[in-house]
């Protein structure tokens, strides 16, 4: 109640009702803000950011999350969000030992020769801090779970909660903000955060998807050391990527770095279908032979078969301006509402993206161009992705950085030949025959499971035209099966 109460001072505090009010469709509420206007020199969006930092850590967090919902918010509201900063003091260095000790039911004296009380990095839900294994004296990075941080969470995600379900109630617009979903979306991402052994097996995962790539540098993960609690990984020296002088100085290429950069994005999204969801300059590194050093691994985003395929079939579409087939692919995905009239939908993107397309190209952003997209769903009613959103906010996160080492930098001719050939290869002989042959051992059991299945049919003789179709389709289907089970012997002999 305490915390409840504090909250909504802080909302009187910074007059955020002058926010909330004017969507509510009640008399009492434009008669409040009558007699009560809040000041027109502070904007309402910059209101807002200022009482999530002033709230906390946890709210912060909460509106970076926000800030990536475009399909909900107003376009200022989620650039003003974006600028949120998840940045807290460090604990102290009797509260980390502590927190370890609890984790190892061992001092930690035992496991590290050194341990460095400064911390590297200090965010909300956890800290790091360099150390060294008395083991074999690697220097490794010990990511320790902030402490107390589980419980304030789950009171400020009960708080949320409640909240949302209020204003999904009294909004006007309420059930198509689907409030409560926000909030279970974000209560995910937190989950995933805390769990320090998820993240361990994300980066180890990520670290195996590009162990040849000459792009990247990902830290090995210590598995004897990790616990829920508290990551142990290697610790890699690099220098920030937001710091080009000092990247210039130390002889690389930021022009090629800012390419490598785009085409890991793709490489990561449309290759291997996991990618590092966080990639804010805090998180990313460079080290002496010019590859990039992903640190956090607590957001990552997976694409399935059919998103990849949607998303990349879209993006060239796009560089080619057919936003005919852009409008087609969103009806036959099923996002759109059956009765939406695709003409209608197909001009809506049209009139988005050709003041887009009148830029010059390396003046075109690929994450404000989704961004608009969003907004053109917003319209339409449409249910916007989670998994795409997530790609969205990690999208600005490379062009941010990209174009902070290279202002020229031509986003579209890095990615248009990466997607096209990633598209030609989708629908390659190889890659058929590849399917084919992963395939096959459910072939094999299905063929085995025929005759039982065919003697049990002509066993009992059909009774009406009905289970004499069915009999006929049951030996169709044998049929099938041992011309696919032939094809794939052929292939398995000459291949």
């Amino acid at each position: 109640m305490r915390r409840a109460l504090a909250i909504i001072v802080v909302v009187w505090r910074f007059r955020l009702d002058g926010v909330v009010f004017p969507a509510l469709p009640y008399f009492w509420t434009r008669a409040w803000l009558r007699v009560f206007p809040p000041s027109k020199k502070t904007p309402p969006e910059v209101r807002l950011r200022l009482a999530l930092e002033y709230l906390g850590p946890i709210f912060v967090k909460f509106g970076q999350a926000l800030s990536t919902r475009a399909d909900l918010l107003p376009p200022r509201f989620a650039a003003e969000l974006s600028k949120l900063q998840d940045r807290v003091p460090p604990h102290p260095p009797e509260q980390i030992q502590a927190a370890l000790r609890a984790a190892y039911r061992r001092p930690p004296e035992e496991l590290f020769s050194e341990f460095d009380e400064k911390p590297a990095g200090s965010a909300s839900v956890a800290q790091v801090h360099r150390a060294v294994l008395a083991a074999n004296g690697a220097e490794v990075a010990v990511k320790v779970l902030r402490p107390g941080v589980l419980e304030r969470i789950r009171r400020d995600l009960r708080l949320m909660e409640s909240f949302a379900a209020v204003l999904e109630f009294a909004l006007k617009d309420g059930r198509r903000l689907r409030l409560r979903a926000v909030v279970e979306e974000f209560a995910r991402h937190l989950d995933n955060e805390t769990r320090l052994l998820r993240e361990a097996a994300n980066c180890a995962q990520i670290g195996r998807n590009l162990a040849e790539s000459p792009l990247a540098v990902i830290p090995k993960v210590h598995w004897e050391y990790c616990r829920d609690s508290v990551m142990v990984m290697e610790y890699l020296r690099a220098m920030p990527v937001s710091d080009a002088a000092a990247l210039r100085a130390a002889g690389i290429d930021v022009k090629t770095l800012a390419k490598n950069g785009v085409e890991l994005f793709f490489m990561q999204v449309f290759r291997d279908s996991l990618f590092h969801a966080d990639m804010h300059p805090g998180n990313v590194h460079v080290d002496d032979k010019g590859r990039f050093v992903l640190l956090d691994y607590g957001i990552v985003g997976g694409l399935g078969d059919f998103d990849r395929e949607y998303l990349a079939r879209n993006f060239v579409a796009f560089f080619n301006r057919d936003y005919r087939a852009v409008a087609q692919m969103h009806a036959d995905a099923g996002w759109t509402p059956p009765d939406t009239p695709v003409d209608l939908f197909e001009s809506d993107i049209r009139a988005v993206c050709e003041p887009v397309f009148a830029k010059p190209l390396k003046e075109i952003s690929f994450g404000r161009l989704l961004l608009q997209m969003f907004h053109v769903a917003r319209r339409y009613e449409l249910e916007v992705q989670p998994q795409l959103l997530l790609l969205q906010k990690t999208l600005f996160n490379v062009e941010g950085i990209g174009r902070r080492l290279d202002p020229d930098i031509n986003l579209w001719d890095t990615a248009k030949p990466f997607l096209e050939s990633w598209a030609r290869r989708q629908y390659s002989p190889r890659r058929a025959a590849r399917i084919l042959r992963r395939q096959a051992p459910d072939w094999l059991a299905i063929l085995r499971e025929l005759p039982t299945a065919a003697r049990q049919a002509m066993r009992h003789k059909p009774q009406n035209n009905a289970a004499l179709q069915k009999a006929k389709h049951s030996r169709n289907r044998w049929r099938t099966a041992a011309v696919l089970a032939a094809a794939a012997a052929v292939y398995f002999y000459f291949y």
